[in-house]
């Protein structure tokens, strides 16, 4: 009898021990997973909840919140009170086509989510932590993205497709993001799916005339030719991995025949262009720096392209979708006898690719003496009582070029502006600029150019770094006739005293 009581103890102990181990096996090591699991019947909920933090500009200007309504279906609907205007860089909240931009990116944060625990009592799994949401906060300054709208909005032409990124060198935070084609996140946050539908057909299955997506931002998700603002890519080459060629030369001539091949490389219009480095970026000799691509040889351009983020997709908080990787050539294929490709590479034709993001990058690099920060677009995450639970912190992606390579490239940029390609564009001198033009050809039927212009300014101490792009333009276009007076409209926006609004007010 003794016997058999005891195995009855020792099952029963097991079975207890069983019990407790299940218990913490379920408060404590699944609890997590299973809190956030789409099966728990407490997050279906809150799907048709709908509820949401903020998200809110860097001066505090509301761009997202969740409203309560009276439907049916959800208690709260996503309001976008600036419409277009941010909408590529917040993205939307949809029932149907569910989150993107920083709506996906936060969507931890911004979702309703239990708070973690706050005393013993919750800590034990003996009470269960409210439901909060958390706001956030983004670096983009309004001035910025206002004077970005407004500028793209006279460019001349029905429609015109352009992008614009604005960063801070020093901190890689997103001063500005704006592009054309937009669409209107309002709608794709309708409580109406019927409306949601329709709005996502037009800005996600609908091309419009020179061939974009509304819903795909054309400033950080396209790749266009560079043009001759990868020729501040080459000249970084030359004064970062070969100083040897710091005094290369190119006697001026309208034109050089390639090697291994009958192509002859054209200035545009032309014109007679060459002499030293110095000489040769503000006027941006086609010829001459084919040449000097060619004299710096494959394997040290692509290396200096990829310092510089070339082949790389740059780490911004965004969906990977809205992010395209910038392309290089790889050097194998630009070697003798394909020396010609390797010259138009060196001059942003032909090979290359790149977006208005990583091109601004590229002037950010510059402008930070050599090194690219990581570019973020948020700044904080605070809780519902505004106390701050995240804070971005500037995070170096890559060391792109030597202090002293940058400063020689700055230099160069500034003479761009002063007596180079830039000049028409009238820059003020209290900018004190520094910018490189771009006009590249993309060798469709109309002859088209992919117009840009990337620079910073101050140069002695720059504090804003721009990429501006406008593909597809007339063949007489220009990088300066096109892009310059929206990267002049930025510049001044950033850096001087304003005396009458940048824009008229959002509808």
């Amino acid at each position: 009898m003794g016997r058999r009581i005891r195995l009855l103890g020792l099952l029963l102990t097991l079975c207890f021990s069983l019990v407790i181990i299940q218990l913490v096996n379920v408060q404590f090591v699944r609890a997590p997973s299973l809190r956030a699991s789409v099966y728990n019947p407490r997050n279906r909920a809150k799907v048709f909840d709908n509820v949401r933090g903020s998200i809110y500009a860097s001066d505090g200007t509301l761009l997202a919140s969740s409203v309560r309504t009276t439907g049916e279906l959800f208690d709260y609907q996503r309001q976008y009170p600036k419409g277009a205007l941010y909408s590529q860089i917040v993205g939307y909240d949809s029932s149907y086509y569910g989150t993107a931009g920083v709506e996906y990116q936060y969507d931890s944060a911004l979702a309703s989510h239990v708070q973690s625990a706050e005393n013993l009592p919750q800590v034990l799994g003996l009470d269960t932590p409210p439901d909060v949401t958390d706001n956030v906060f983004l670096t983009v300054e309004p001035k910025l993205q206002l004077a970005a709208q407004e500028a793209l909005s006279q460019i001349r032409g029905v429609n015109t497709d352009a992008a614009v990124v604005a960063l801070d060198p020093a901190t890689g935070a997103v001063l500005a993001d704006y592009s054309t084609p937009t669409f209107n996140p309002t709608l794709l946050a309708d409580p109406s799916t019927a409306i949601q539908k329709a709005a996502g057909y037009s800005d996600f299955n609908h091309e419009d005339h020179e061939g974009f997506y509304a819903g795909v931002p054309l400033a950080t998700a396209e790749t266009f030719f560079p043009g001759s603002t990868f020729k501040v890519v080459t000249t970084s080459a030359v004064y970062n991995l070969m100083p040897a060629l710091a005094n290369f030369n190119w006697p001026p001539a309208s034109s050089t025949t390639l090697p291994h091949s009958n192509k002859i490389l054209s200035n545009d219009g032309g014109e007679v262009c060459g002499g030293s480095i110095t000489e040769m970026l503000p006027e941006s000799c086609d010829p001459g720096y084919g040449e000097l691509g060619i004299a710096l040889g494959a394997p040290v351009l692509a290396k200096q392209a990829a310092l510089l983020g070339y082949n790389s997709t740059p780490p911004i908080d965004l969906p990977a979708d809205w992010v395209a990787t910038p392309f290089f050539p790889n050097p194998s294929t630009l070697t003798p006898p394909n020396q010609s490709l390797l010259a138009y590479s060196a001059i942003g034709q032909l090979n290359d690719r790149a977006s208005a993001l990583s091109n601004a990058l590229v002037a950010a690099g510059i402008a930070n003496g050599g090194t690219i920060m990581m570019p973020h677009v948020m700044s904080q995450i605070r809780d519902s009582q505004g106390d701050v639970i995240t804070t971005a912190k500037p995070t170096v992606w890559k060391q792109a070029m030597s202090k002293a390579a940058a400063a020689q490239v700055t230099t160069l940029m500034h003479l761009v502006v002063t007596r180079g390609t830039a000049e028409q564009v009238g820059f003020s001198p209290l900018l004190d600029a520094a910018v490189k033009t771009g006009t590249a050809q993309t060798g469709n039927a109309l002859a088209n150019t992919d117009d840009w212009m990337i620079g910073f300014a101050p140069a002695s101490d720059p504090t804003i770094a721009v990429a501006v792009v406008v593909p597809y333009q007339n063949f007489v276009d220009t990088g300066a006739g096109v892009a310059g007076p929206i990267m002049k409209a930025m510049l001044d926006a950033a850096l001087l005293p304003q005396t009458t609004p940048t824009t008229k007010p959002t509808p």
